[in-house]
């Protein structure tokens, strides 16, 4: 459950923004958050579900004064420009296309779906792995 992850190369990166309903904490969704996240790992996380790994961030409301062009944004900024809602689910998956095939698949819906009672708003956005590397 808390293992160190490997990232091969080549893979795609959905990063998954989570706004929770105004009163809902991080703590009245674990469970929900916790059971999609077991379908996910244990149904699709094989060579033909194509799922490899992922993680889940709590926002923590800091910018990068040096990772940042311009002036970082105030809070209400922030808010302002983009909803960075509480959690991040950044998932890892052999394809784009074995992503939404997962997420299509009534398994999946059911246990999202009972994150999605307690959201605001949720998104996701792909990304196509570029550059990876570690320390020599």
């Amino acid at each position: 459950m808390y293992a160190p992850i490997e990232i091969p190369f080549g893979c795609v990166m959905l990063f998954n923004v989570v706004d929770l309903k105004d009163g809902v904490t991080v703590e009245d969704v674990e469970l929900a958050l916790g059971e999609m996240c077991n379908v996910v790992k244990n149904t699709y996380g094989d060579d033909k579900g194509g799922f490899i790994a992922g993680q889940v961030y709590r926002y923590s409301g800091f910018v990068s004064d040096e990772g940042s062009l311009g002036a970082p944004p105030e809070d209400n900024q922030i808010a302002a420009k983009m909803k960075q809602g509480e959690l991040a689910i950044v998932t890892f998956w052999k394809s784009f296309e074995q992503h939404e095939k997962s997420h299509a698949d009534s398994v999946f819906k059911e246990k999202f779906q009972a994150l999605v009672e307690f959201c605001d708003e949720t998104y996701e956005l792909g990304y196509q792995m570029l550059w990876q590397g570690v320390p020599e």
